[in-house]
């Protein structure tokens, strides 16, 4: 079992550092300015889905866009409508993580650490330090992905995944569990993906079950909205409830579509982790592009479920 957990969890530290590391140093090349555009670039539908794509995709994280949406909307400066188009906009914006992850740059991660290391101890201007500092994060995510893959062989050699594969009703919803847990638990639906593209790409499990994990970390990636809600006013609630119907509505309607695309997944790649980071660039896109043009009237929808009275 060492030559399991040792590896995962070195490998699943470093890249938890990464993200982390690079969102600060991303974050603090922002500034103000970050915060000011959720603000001024969300008067209408659209402009909120463009902001949260935008801002979602620069700081690398749904879960801190949508946490910042619901201290807006908890302190009155967001309407609870607007927030929906941002929250629509961050499950589009945070398929860039993946995306980058599929690029299979392992090879730079060194480079990009020391590059940044450098960038950052040189007494230059403060931007270039946090420039640094995204670089540091970046080696660090594709570092922890490959100390991640490790596990790999010894997985294959024990059968541990094959035993548990083989010993339950679907792959499909043993899928959508371990997505959902693994992400609920780390707090990071990039994290999850990454150790899906990483047992799939060598072979450990199959697209089908590594499908499912993805659709599953839709769900997982909820529970730092709620938690965010707890103890705020209705508004925020309704945000956390709004994003929570939506990820959770999105994968039930995939859910039987799971083999279909598992069979066409090889048009899109020939490489199995960039079918991956493909799959959940596309599910993404098309359940926000589908609720877009009813962002008022699932407003409305959710403001019935969550009365006003229900928040005092």
């Amino acid at each position: 079992m060492r030559e399991i957990i040792i590896p995962f969890a070195t490998g699943l530290t470093i890249f938890m550092f990464g993200l982390q590391v690079m969102r600060i140093g991303l974050e603090q090349m922002a500034g103000e300015r970050l915060r000011l555009a959720l603000l001024r670039f969300t008067k209408t539908p659209l402009r909120s889905f463009s902001t949260g794509i935008a801002t979602t995709a620069f700081l690398q994280s749904s879960s801190a866009v949508t946490v910042l949406t619901i201290g807006f909307v908890n302190a009155g400066m967001l309407t609870f409508t607007h927030s929906i188009g941002i929250i629509l906009g961050t499950n589009i914006g945070t398929t860039v993580t993946t995306q980058v992850m599929a690029l299979n740059i392992e090879d730079f991660a060194l480079p990009l650490i020391i590059i940044g290391v450098l960038l950052w101890l040189l007494p230059l201007q403060k931007v270039i330090s946090n420039l640094g500092l995204a670089s540091i994060g970046f080696g660090c995510i594709f570092l922890g992905m490959d100390a991640m893959r490790w596990v790999a062989t010894p997985l294959q050699e024990h059968g541990m995944l094959a035993w548990l594969l083989n010993h339950q009703i679907s792959p499909v919803w043993m899928g959508l569990f371990v997505g959902c847990v693994i992400t609920a638990l780390i707090h990071s639906s990039s994290a999850c993906i990454a150790i899906t593209m990483g047992f799939y790409a060598t072979g450990v499990i199959e697209l089908p079950f590594a499908i499912a994990v993805v659709f599953g970390s839709n769900v997982g990636t909820c529970v730092t909205a709620i938690l965010a809600a707890i103890h705020t006013g209705i508004a925020a609630k309704r945000v956390a409830l709004a994003h929570f119907i939506l990820n959770v509505a999105g994968v039930a309607i995939f859910i039987p579509f799971i083999y279909p695309i598992s069979e066409y997944a090889p048009l899109l790649s020939s490489d199995p982790a960039t079918q991956i980071a493909h799959i959940q660039t596309l599910f993404n896109i098309i359940c926000s592009i589908v609720v877009l043009p009813f962002i008022h009237p699932f407003a409305q929808g959710v403001s019935l479920l969550v009365p006003e009275k229900a928040g005092r």
